[in-house]
Formats: structure tokens, sequence, C-alpha cells
């Protein structure tokens, strides 16, 4: 799809990248990979599963990580068919609608995503502060409208950024730096002003991320000074143990974010190999480790589990 840089083009498909100077180690790397992908979706499918199944698990924090599993999911499926696809058959080219319609799902999920980790530390707060009333604050009728308002916001936030790239005139390269189609990739592509979509899209995220980070943060301290108000140390200890974690999933999720962040900013001349793998730490090392930090932390969600297959097997 060459094109000289004062040409406007109908951008028909764009060429995504592998893993800079490993291709001829696709083959092998693709083991690792689809193992991530195999343990992401598994994982996340067997909470779904065990929540619906197991009456003892229909409480709120449960019902909100059920959700989590949702994005996660979300997010693999959404990138894995241009990840394995260049990684098992070279497969580079991607339809442009398609490539747009992958920004959408990846960046919503992650959205979504954000807002269940926002929501699961409300969760943990009122659990902690008004015990008593928590099934009677946290309903499932509004646990269900928050999931859905969550969905929602989403969804329309990042409506705007695909429909808006599609009405660009396009006549650089068509390359992108990584094996998925992200927004600040594609705002390189057009010959045309790009400032309103960054201003746009910087919004976004700073009315998403940030905002839910920022009241995450407040959610913790408001739970670490009711915690400190608790008489016993006993007490403490097992209110605080309740977060763990949640807590992991947060730092799981965030650090890497932050991490992307600060290498495309300070560390812009960093190799590209570093920058696919910070993005590709940010997009598949969640997914990945939540279900096993949950599985490991929370014995009900063992015992869950544990029920789902026994269910199984009696039918069988």
């Amino acid at each position: 799809m060459g094109a000289k840089n004062n040409e406007s083009i109908d951008l028909l498909s764009v060429f995504l990248t592998g893993i800079p100077g490993l291709e001829p180690h696709h083959g092998w790397l693709s083991i690792p990979f689809f193992i991530m992908y195999i343990v992401a979706i598994v994982g996340n499918s067997l909470i779904m599963a065990a929540v619906q199944v197991d009456s003892a698990l229909h409480e709120p924090m449960y019902l909100f990580l059920s959700m989590l599993a949702v994005t996660e999911v979300g997010v693999s499926v959404s990138t894995l068919p241009t990840v394995m696809g260049i990684l098992w058959f070279d497969a580079r080219q991607v339809d442009f609608d398609g490539c747009l319609s992958q920004m959408f799902f990846i960046h919503t999920f992650s959205c979504m995503e954000s807002g269940v980790l926002l929501a699961m530390s409300y969760d943990r707060f009122v659990a902690i502060y008004n015990p008593l009333r928590y099934t009677a604050i946290l309903t499932q009728p509004r646990i269900i409208c928050m999931g859905l308002g969550i969905t929602l916001k989403s969804v329309i936030l990042m409506a705007p950024l695909p429909i808006l790239l599609k009405q660009l005139p396009y006549c650089h390269t068509n390359i992108l730096s990584h094996s998925y189609c992200l927004h600040s990739d594609l705002i390189q592509l057009p010959c045309a002003d790009t400032k309103f979509n960054s201003i746009l899209g910087l919004a976004i995220v700073l009315a998403t991320f940030g905002l839910d980070s920022l009241l995450i943060v407040v959610s913790y301290i408001l739970i670490l000074y009711t915690v400190l108000g608790i008489a016993s140390g006993e007490g403490r200890r097992k209110a605080l143990n309740t977060c763990v974690s949640h807590i992991c999933a947060v730092l799981v999720y965030y650090v890497p974010m932050i991490g992307v962040s600060v290498m495309h900013r300070a560390a812009k001349h960093a190799s590209p190999l570093v920058h696919t793998l910070m993005s590709s730490i940010y997009l598949f090392v969640p997914p990945v480790l939540n279900p096993i930090i949950y599985s490991v932390k929370t014995k009900s969600i063992r015992q869950g589990i544990a029920t789902l297959f026994s269910c199984k097997r009696e039918l069988l």
C-alpha cells in the first residue's frame, strides 16, 4: 500500500508486527503465548462457571470477580486471532475495518476491567466499613446495574475512536508496531492532523483509568482508616486479609500500564523489543495471573471450582 506523503488513499488493510528481532523464533515463541491464552481463557471461564453453579458464591465479592473474569476473557479473545496468526502463520495483513474493531474491543474490555476493579474496591470498603449491611447495600440488582453501567460507559467512551479514525485520510506507511491494533498506533498513520484524536484519547484515559485508579486509592485510604479503628489485632488482620487478592489484581493491572506509559514517554529510543514486551505484559499478564491469584488466596473459589467438576462428573 505504498503512497507518496502528499497523497491521500483509502486504507484497506494494515500490516501488524511480530516480536522485533525474534521473527525466526516465532514458532517457538508461539508455545508460551498459546499456553498463556489457554490459562487466561480457561482459568477465567472456570471462575465464571463456578460462581454461576455454586450458590455459596452468589455474594457481591464473587459476582464482581466473575465480572472481572468476563473482561479478561474479552481482552484475551480480542488479541488472540492476530497474535497467534502472526506467530503461527506469519499472517500480518489485517483488514482495516477489522483492525478498528479489534482496537475497539481491546480498549473497551480494558476500560471495563478498570471499572470492575474500582467496583471491587468499593465492595471491599462496604464489607469492612459496614459488614452488617453489606448484602443489604450490595444487592444483586444493584450489582447488575453497576455492571451494566460500567459496560455502557466503556462502550460510549470508546465508540468515537474508531469512528473518527475511519474519517481520516491516509497516506503514510500502514505498518503498526504491535501484533494487535491499538489507538496509539493507529493515530500515527493518517496524513491529516490527529491532534483532536490524541486529545480525545488522553481525555478518555484520564476519565477512565486515571479517575478509576484515583478512586481506588481513596477507597483503600478509607479502608485503612476503618481497619485502624478496629480494636483487636486479629480483627484488623482478618479485615486486611480480605483485600489481599484485590490489591494484587490492582497491582497486576496498573503497574504494567504505568510501565508502558513511562516507556512511551521517557524511553522513546529504547529497543522496539522492549516496547513490545512491555505492551504484551500489560495485555497478557493480568488475565493469566488474576485467576491464579484468586484461586490460591480464596478458599471459596477453590471449593466452587471443585464443586463445578464434581457436578460434571455426576452428569457423566
